[in-house]
């Protein structure tokens, strides 16, 4: 039995299918905070369990006769530490034989505010005495992606990370690394996985150019500007603000990896940049 936590999310969701391509329906169960919210899972056969990081007890009934678990980490920036630590605790009370983590990409090294809880867990995981997996995400296509519509239409493409470069990759290339190490027999304590060519965002401005047959150009911003332009657009603060921290670390070679790795244990290239912004205009 494979638990996959967080499994309605963009990313889980994509885990339980990769899953699927190898797996009986009945082996899968996908652990969320409202089963209600599951059905599109539980119309693909996969068991739905009830499972809130706050509350020890679902987790308890969710791990039940686990063999693998995944933690998907919690979209509750400044509350993950005590929600993982409940998971992790719950893992060890079920017996657990792999506890895999969703973590970011050089946690331990990271200059980036966002890697103070993922580094806090991964301590967790190694003083639990359970057998882990960390797999170590780098950044997500679809973080830019996603605003490429309005790129468009003001003609510009606005960030903080100057000429830094990003090895992205997109969801569906994490979803399959995520069921490759669940279904290793043998998976590796840590996974550095990143996009195997990265980009700058200038040249993100160029592709987008390029395809959409407009020029658009990069502008760059001090961090401060750049999260303004963001609230201005409409996000809530704490996703301006770790978006422009983001972007501003990118700048410090926070979200550069060159290892390959990801592309190895996949068994075929990571999404490569122009793939990922034609599948963004093309929604």
């Amino acid at each position: 039995m494979i638990v996959i936590t967080g499994a309605n999310g963009q990313l889980g969701q994509l885990i339980v299918a990769e899953l699927l391509k190898t797996h009986s329906a009945s082996s899968i169960a996908a652990a969320v905070r409202d089963p209600a919210k599951a059905a599109s899972l539980a119309a693909l056969g996969v068991q739905v369990r009830k499972a809130d990081y706050n509350d020890p007890a679902t987790l308890d009934a969710a791990f039940a006769g686990a063999d693998k678990v995944l933690l998907i980490s919690s979209s509750e920036v400044g509350q993950r530490l005590p929600q993982h630590r409940n998971v992790i605790e719950a893992a060890k009370r079920a017996g657990v034989g792999l506890l895999a983590y969703t973590s970011l990409l050089h946690a331990d090294t990271s200059p980036l505010a966002l890697a103070g809880e993922h580094k806090a867990t991964e301590e967790l995981l190694r003083a639990s005495g359970l057998r882990y997996s960390i797999l170590r995400n780098g950044w997500y296509y679809e973080n830019y992606t996603a605003g490429l519509g309005g790129a468009l239409a003001h003609g510009v493409l606005l960030g903080s990370a100057q000429d830094g470069r990003v090895s992205a990759a997109t969801r569906a290339d994490y979803a399959a690394a995520a069921a490759a190490v669940l279904n290793s027999a043998n998976p590796e304590p840590v996974y550095e996985l990143a996009g195997e060519r990265g980009f700058s965002l200038p040249e993100l401005a160029a592709e987008l150019s390029r395809q959409a047959g407009k020029h658009v150009p990069y502008k760059d911003l001090p961090e401060a500007e750049y999260k303004a332009a963001l609230l201005g657009a409409g996000l809530p603060d704490w996703l301006a603000a770790l978006l422009s921290e983001s972007d501003a670390g990118v700048a410090k070679g926070a979200l550069e990896d060159n290892s390959g790795t990801l592309s190895r244990l996949i068994g075929r290239p990571s999404t490569p940049l122009a793939d990922a912004v034609r599948a963004a205009l093309a929604q």
